[in-house]
Protein backbone atom coordinates (compact mmCIF):
# COMPACT_ATOMS: atom_id res chain seq x y z
CA UNK A 1 0.00 0.00 0.00
CA UNK A 2 2.66 2.50 0.79
CA UNK A 3 4.86 1.90 -2.21
CA UNK A 4 1.25 2.50 -4.07
CA UNK A 5 0.87 5.64 -2.38
CA UNK A 6 5.09 6.30 -3.40
CA UNK A 7 4.19 5.42 -6.72
CA UNK A 8 1.17 7.24 -7.44
CA UNK A 9 1.28 10.05 -5.09
CA UNK A 10 -0.17 12.65 -7.51
CA UNK A 11 -3.23 10.76 -8.57
CA UNK A 12 -4.14 9.65 -4.79
CA UNK A 13 -3.18 13.51 -3.59
CA UNK A 14 -5.69 14.76 -6.38
CA UNK A 15 -8.15 11.84 -4.85
CA UNK A 16 -8.33 13.14 -1.60
CA UNK A 17 -8.34 17.01 -2.36
CA UNK A 18 -11.50 16.32 -4.81
CA UNK A 19 -13.38 13.93 -1.43
CA UNK A 20 -12.60 17.17 0.84
CA UNK A 21 -13.97 19.65 -1.94
CA UNK A 22 -17.06 17.54 -2.31
CA UNK A 23 -17.41 16.79 0.95
CA UNK A 24 -17.06 20.80 1.68
CA UNK A 25 -19.36 21.40 -1.33
CA UNK A 26 -22.08 19.33 -0.33
CA UNK A 27 -22.48 20.52 3.29
CA UNK A 28 -22.44 24.28 1.52
CA UNK A 29 -24.54 24.09 -1.48
CA UNK A 30 -28.01 21.81 -2.04
CA UNK A 31 -27.71 20.16 -5.28
CA UNK A 32 -23.94 19.53 -5.42
CA UNK A 33 -24.18 15.79 -4.04
CA UNK A 34 -26.77 14.74 -6.03
CA UNK A 35 -26.27 12.04 -8.83
CA UNK A 36 -28.07 14.39 -11.41
CA UNK A 37 -25.19 16.84 -10.56
CA UNK A 38 -22.60 14.21 -11.08
CA UNK A 39 -24.25 13.43 -14.33
CA UNK A 40 -24.08 16.66 -15.57
CA UNK A 41 -20.53 16.84 -14.59
CA UNK A 42 -19.27 13.88 -16.18
CA UNK A 43 -21.29 14.79 -19.48
CA UNK A 44 -19.92 19.16 -19.47
CA UNK A 45 -16.46 17.43 -18.91
CA UNK A 46 -16.26 15.39 -21.47
CA UNK A 47 -14.80 17.67 -24.70
CA UNK A 48 -11.87 18.99 -21.92
CA UNK A 49 -10.86 15.81 -21.37
CA UNK A 50 -10.47 14.68 -24.54
CA UNK A 51 -8.31 17.13 -24.96
CA UNK A 52 -6.71 17.01 -21.78
CA UNK A 53 -5.21 13.53 -23.12
CA UNK A 54 -4.02 14.79 -26.00
CA UNK A 55 -2.03 17.65 -24.47
CA UNK A 56 -0.83 14.72 -21.98
CA UNK A 57 1.26 13.25 -24.76
CA UNK A 58 2.47 16.80 -25.89
CA UNK A 59 3.77 17.47 -22.37
CA UNK A 60 5.22 13.90 -22.34
CA UNK A 61 7.45 14.46 -25.20
CA UNK A 62 8.50 17.61 -23.72
CA UNK A 63 6.33 20.29 -25.37
CA UNK A 64 3.49 22.90 -25.05
CA UNK A 65 1.01 23.71 -27.09
CA UNK A 66 -1.62 26.25 -26.81
CA UNK A 67 -2.95 26.20 -30.15
CA UNK A 68 -5.48 23.11 -29.71
CA UNK A 69 -8.84 24.81 -28.79
CA UNK A 70 -8.75 27.08 -31.50
CA UNK A 71 -7.84 24.54 -33.72
CA UNK A 72 -10.66 22.72 -33.06
CA UNK A 73 -12.71 25.73 -33.74
CA UNK A 74 -11.21 25.79 -37.31
CA UNK A 75 -11.85 21.73 -37.12
CA UNK A 76 -16.04 22.32 -36.31
CA UNK A 77 -16.11 25.10 -39.43
CA UNK A 78 -14.11 23.13 -41.95
CA UNK A 79 -16.12 19.43 -40.88
CA UNK A 80 -19.57 21.33 -41.05
CA UNK A 81 -18.60 22.79 -44.47
CA UNK A 82 -17.24 19.68 -45.83
CA UNK A 83 -20.20 17.62 -44.48
CA UNK A 84 -22.44 20.16 -46.75
CA UNK A 85 -20.59 19.28 -49.41
CA UNK A 86 -21.33 15.47 -49.38
CA UNK A 87 -24.85 15.94 -48.41
CA UNK A 88 -24.55 15.42 -44.76
CA UNK A 89 -22.46 12.07 -44.44
CA UNK A 90 -22.88 10.70 -40.73
CA UNK A 91 -20.94 10.09 -37.97
CA UNK A 92 -18.52 8.20 -39.31
CA UNK A 93 -17.35 10.76 -42.12
CA UNK A 94 -18.01 12.99 -39.37
CA UNK A 95 -15.04 12.05 -37.22
CA UNK A 96 -12.99 11.09 -40.00
CA UNK A 97 -13.10 14.49 -41.74
CA UNK A 98 -12.93 16.20 -38.22
CA UNK A 99 -9.71 14.18 -36.87
CA UNK A 100 -7.87 14.09 -40.68
CA UNK A 101 -8.43 18.05 -40.40
CA UNK A 102 -7.06 18.00 -36.50
CA UNK A 103 -3.99 15.99 -37.60
CA UNK A 104 -3.09 17.83 -40.13
CA UNK A 105 -3.10 21.06 -38.00
CA UNK A 106 -1.53 19.70 -35.13
CA UNK A 107 1.12 18.48 -38.30
CA UNK A 108 1.91 21.88 -38.86
CA UNK A 109 2.44 23.17 -35.89
CA UNK A 110 5.17 19.67 -35.55
CA UNK A 111 6.54 21.44 -38.39
CA UNK A 112 7.81 24.40 -37.70
CA UNK A 113 8.85 22.91 -34.33
CA UNK A 114 10.95 20.37 -35.94
CA UNK A 115 11.85 21.96 -39.25
CA UNK A 116 12.79 25.75 -38.04
CA UNK A 117 14.09 24.61 -34.26
CA UNK A 118 10.96 27.13 -32.72
CA UNK A 119 10.04 26.42 -29.06
CA UNK A 120 6.91 24.64 -28.79
CA UNK A 121 5.27 27.36 -26.91
CA UNK A 122 6.31 29.87 -29.10
CA UNK A 123 5.32 28.44 -32.34
CA UNK A 124 1.95 27.81 -30.75
CA UNK A 125 1.24 31.05 -29.84
CA UNK A 126 1.44 31.95 -33.46
CA UNK A 127 -0.34 29.06 -35.24
CA UNK A 128 -2.79 30.43 -32.18
CA UNK A 129 -3.48 33.77 -33.73
CA UNK A 130 -3.08 32.54 -37.20
CA UNK A 131 -5.51 29.69 -36.65
CA UNK A 132 -8.00 32.33 -34.60
CA UNK A 133 -7.28 35.03 -37.16
CA UNK A 134 -8.15 32.96 -40.40
CA UNK A 135 -11.58 31.69 -38.54
CA UNK A 136 -12.79 35.38 -37.96
CA UNK A 137 -11.90 36.48 -40.93
CA UNK A 138 -13.77 34.05 -43.35
CA UNK A 139 -16.54 33.40 -40.73
CA UNK A 140 -16.87 37.08 -39.55
CA UNK A 141 -18.08 35.76 -36.71
CA UNK A 142 -21.28 33.77 -37.88
CA UNK A 143 -22.36 30.60 -35.82
CA UNK A 144 -23.63 27.97 -38.03
CA UNK A 145 -27.03 26.33 -36.59
CA UNK A 146 -27.83 24.42 -39.64
CA UNK A 147 -26.06 21.01 -39.19
CA UNK A 148 -26.97 17.75 -40.36
CA UNK A 149 -29.61 16.07 -37.96
CA UNK A 150 -27.47 13.13 -37.00
CA UNK A 151 -24.50 15.84 -35.39
CA UNK A 152 -27.77 17.73 -33.49
CA UNK A 153 -29.51 15.05 -32.21
CA UNK A 154 -29.06 14.14 -28.66
CA UNK A 155 -27.39 10.38 -28.38
CA UNK A 156 -28.48 9.17 -24.84
CA UNK A 157 -26.60 6.35 -23.36
CA UNK A 158 -28.31 5.69 -20.14
CA UNK A 159 -31.18 7.66 -18.63
CA UNK A 160 -33.08 7.18 -15.72
CA UNK A 161 -35.94 9.29 -14.04
CA UNK A 162 -35.65 10.59 -10.16
CA UNK A 163 -38.19 10.43 -7.87
CA UNK A 164 -38.94 13.96 -7.96
CA UNK A 165 -39.60 13.85 -11.93
CA UNK A 166 -36.32 15.13 -13.17
CA UNK A 167 -34.20 12.48 -15.48
CA UNK A 168 -30.88 11.78 -15.64
CA UNK A 169 -28.86 10.72 -18.48
CA UNK A 170 -25.12 9.57 -19.82
CA UNK A 171 -24.87 10.70 -23.70
CA UNK A 172 -22.37 10.40 -26.01
CA UNK A 173 -19.54 12.88 -25.36
CA UNK A 174 -18.85 10.55 -22.31
CA UNK A 175 -18.68 7.51 -24.86
CA UNK A 176 -16.43 8.95 -27.18
CA UNK A 177 -14.49 10.83 -24.26
CA UNK A 178 -14.15 6.98 -22.72
CA UNK A 179 -12.83 5.53 -26.02
CA UNK A 180 -10.09 8.63 -26.39
CA UNK A 181 -9.06 8.04 -22.51
CA UNK A 182 -8.35 4.27 -23.76
CA UNK A 183 -7.07 4.72 -26.97
CA UNK A 184 -4.64 7.58 -24.86
CA UNK A 185 -3.40 5.02 -22.00
CA UNK A 186 -2.95 2.57 -24.80
CA UNK A 187 -0.20 4.42 -26.86
CA UNK A 188 1.24 5.79 -23.74
CA UNK A 189 1.67 2.65 -21.90
CA UNK A 190 1.46 -0.69 -24.08
CA UNK A 191 3.47 0.72 -27.25
CA UNK A 192 7.35 1.46 -27.95
CA UNK A 193 5.83 4.26 -29.57
CA UNK A 194 4.84 5.65 -25.88
CA UNK A 195 8.17 4.69 -24.56
CA UNK A 196 9.89 6.61 -26.73
CA UNK A 197 7.62 9.58 -26.07
CA UNK A 198 8.51 9.51 -22.23
CA UNK A 199 12.31 8.97 -23.18
CA UNK A 200 12.08 11.92 -25.89
CA UNK A 201 10.55 14.16 -23.08
CA UNK A 202 12.95 13.24 -20.49
CA UNK A 203 16.15 13.06 -22.44
CA UNK A 204 15.58 14.16 -25.94
CA UNK A 205 19.81 14.46 -26.93
CA UNK A 206 19.93 11.39 -24.96
CA UNK A 207 16.92 9.54 -27.19
CA UNK A 208 18.63 11.06 -30.33
CA UNK A 209 22.03 9.40 -29.24
CA UNK A 210 19.92 6.23 -28.83
CA UNK A 211 18.74 6.08 -32.84
CA UNK A 212 14.80 7.42 -31.72
CA UNK A 213 13.52 9.54 -34.81
CA UNK A 214 12.93 12.94 -33.34
CA UNK A 215 10.74 14.23 -36.37
CA UNK A 216 8.86 11.47 -35.84
CA UNK A 217 7.86 12.03 -31.94
CA UNK A 218 7.37 15.61 -32.21
CA UNK A 219 4.51 14.59 -35.43
CA UNK A 220 3.15 11.98 -33.58
CA UNK A 221 3.05 14.07 -30.14
CA UNK A 222 1.46 17.21 -32.10
CA UNK A 223 -0.62 14.86 -34.34
CA UNK A 224 -2.36 12.88 -31.69
CA UNK A 225 -3.13 16.23 -30.23
CA UNK A 226 -4.57 17.46 -33.45
CA UNK A 227 -6.53 14.08 -33.53
CA UNK A 228 -8.12 14.51 -30.06
CA UNK A 229 -9.11 18.44 -30.67
CA UNK A 230 -10.51 17.53 -34.34
CA UNK A 231 -12.75 15.08 -31.99
CA UNK A 232 -13.47 16.98 -29.18
CA UNK A 233 -14.55 19.94 -31.72
CA UNK A 234 -17.01 17.76 -33.31
CA UNK A 235 -18.17 16.17 -29.82
CA UNK A 236 -18.38 19.76 -28.84
CA UNK A 237 -20.55 21.08 -31.58
CA UNK A 238 -22.59 17.75 -31.04
CA UNK A 239 -23.15 18.72 -27.61
CA UNK A 240 -23.66 22.57 -27.89
CA UNK A 241 -26.05 22.16 -31.24
CA UNK A 242 -24.74 24.59 -33.61
CA UNK A 243 -21.11 25.54 -34.52
CA UNK A 244 -19.86 28.95 -32.71
CA UNK A 245 -16.54 30.39 -33.65
CA UNK A 246 -15.20 31.29 -30.39
CA UNK A 247 -17.33 28.92 -28.24
CA UNK A 248 -13.55 26.94 -27.75
CA UNK A 249 -11.60 30.44 -27.25
CA UNK A 250 -9.67 30.32 -23.99
CA UNK A 251 -10.39 26.80 -22.99
CA UNK A 252 -6.54 26.14 -23.33
CA UNK A 253 -5.36 27.40 -20.04
CA UNK A 254 -8.23 25.75 -18.40
CA UNK A 255 -7.22 22.05 -20.01
CA UNK A 256 -3.51 23.12 -19.15
CA UNK A 257 -3.83 23.86 -16.04
CA UNK A 258 -5.45 20.55 -14.78
CA UNK A 259 -3.25 18.47 -17.10
CA UNK A 260 -0.16 19.97 -14.97
CA UNK A 261 -2.38 19.44 -12.07
CA UNK A 262 -2.32 15.68 -12.85
CA UNK A 263 1.40 15.45 -12.53
CA UNK A 264 2.16 15.69 -16.34
CA UNK A 265 5.61 17.82 -16.27
CA UNK A 266 6.76 21.29 -18.14
CA UNK A 267 10.04 19.30 -19.12
CA UNK A 268 8.89 16.51 -20.41
CA UNK A 269 8.76 12.53 -19.47
CA UNK A 270 6.49 12.33 -16.80
CA UNK A 271 2.30 12.53 -16.56
CA UNK A 272 -0.53 9.63 -16.78
CA UNK A 273 -4.03 9.62 -17.97
CA UNK A 274 -5.54 8.71 -14.82
CA UNK A 275 -3.74 11.88 -13.24
CA UNK A 276 -5.05 13.96 -16.31
CA UNK A 277 -8.31 12.68 -15.88
CA UNK A 278 -8.24 13.85 -12.45
CA UNK A 279 -7.12 17.20 -12.98
CA UNK A 280 -9.90 17.94 -15.59
CA UNK A 281 -12.29 16.86 -12.68
CA UNK A 282 -11.00 18.58 -10.06
CA UNK A 283 -11.22 21.68 -12.01
CA UNK A 284 -14.39 21.05 -13.34
CA UNK A 285 -16.07 20.14 -9.58
CA UNK A 286 -14.60 23.42 -8.21
CA UNK A 287 -15.92 25.94 -11.49
CA UNK A 288 -19.27 23.79 -10.94
CA UNK A 289 -19.24 24.59 -6.67
CA UNK A 290 -18.56 28.11 -7.22
CA UNK A 291 -21.16 28.38 -9.45
CA UNK A 292 -23.59 27.00 -7.40
CA UNK A 293 -22.66 28.95 -4.55
CA UNK A 294 -23.34 31.99 -6.40
CA UNK A 295 -19.54 32.92 -7.12
CA UNK A 296 -18.65 35.17 -10.08
CA UNK A 297 -16.99 33.59 -12.57
CA UNK A 298 -14.24 35.86 -12.70
CA UNK A 299 -13.21 34.77 -9.46
CA UNK A 300 -13.09 31.16 -10.85
CA UNK A 301 -10.34 32.46 -13.31
CA UNK A 302 -8.00 33.82 -10.67
CA UNK A 303 -8.19 30.09 -9.14
CA UNK A 304 -7.29 28.82 -12.53
CA UNK A 305 -4.59 31.11 -12.06
CA UNK A 306 -3.32 29.92 -8.77
CA UNK A 307 -4.19 26.64 -9.80
CA UNK A 308 -1.28 27.12 -12.62
CA UNK A 309 1.12 28.69 -10.32
CA UNK A 310 0.90 25.60 -7.46
CA UNK A 311 0.60 22.74 -10.41
CA UNK A 312 4.24 24.33 -11.88
CA UNK A 313 5.63 24.45 -8.43
CA UNK A 314 4.61 20.89 -7.65
CA UNK A 315 5.85 19.66 -11.36
CA UNK A 316 9.21 20.95 -10.12
CA UNK A 317 9.66 19.62 -6.55
CA UNK A 318 9.50 15.96 -5.64
CA UNK A 319 6.18 14.97 -4.21
CA UNK A 320 8.70 13.27 -1.26
CA UNK A 321 9.03 17.19 -0.15
CA UNK A 322 5.26 18.16 -0.01
CA UNK A 323 4.71 14.78 1.77
CA UNK A 324 7.03 13.99 4.44
CA UNK A 325 5.21 11.43 5.71
CA UNK A 326 4.73 9.42 2.63
CA UNK A 327 8.74 9.39 2.19
CA UNK A 328 9.12 8.88 6.14
CA UNK A 329 7.19 5.42 5.92
CA UNK A 330 8.74 4.24 2.81
CA UNK A 331 12.03 4.55 4.56
CA UNK A 332 10.60 2.46 7.78
CA UNK A 333 10.20 -0.07 5.41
Amino acid sequence: MRSFVRTHATEVSLLAVIIAISAVLSVSTANFFSLGNAFDLLNISSVNIIFAVGLLVVLIAGGIDISFAVAASVVQYGTAIALGWIGGGGWISGLLIAGSLGILLGAINAFLIHRFRVISIVATISTFNIYFGLLMFFTKGVSIYDLPDWLTDRVILFEHEMPDGTWIEITLPVLVMVLCVIATWVLITRTTTGRQLYAFGDNPEGARRFGINIGAMQFIAFGWLGLMAGIGGLIQAHYAQEVVPNALYGRELDVLAAVVLGGARLGGGKGSVFGCVLGVLLISITQNGLNLMGVSPFAFKMIIGAIILVAITLSNTRIERLLPFVSQKGAGR
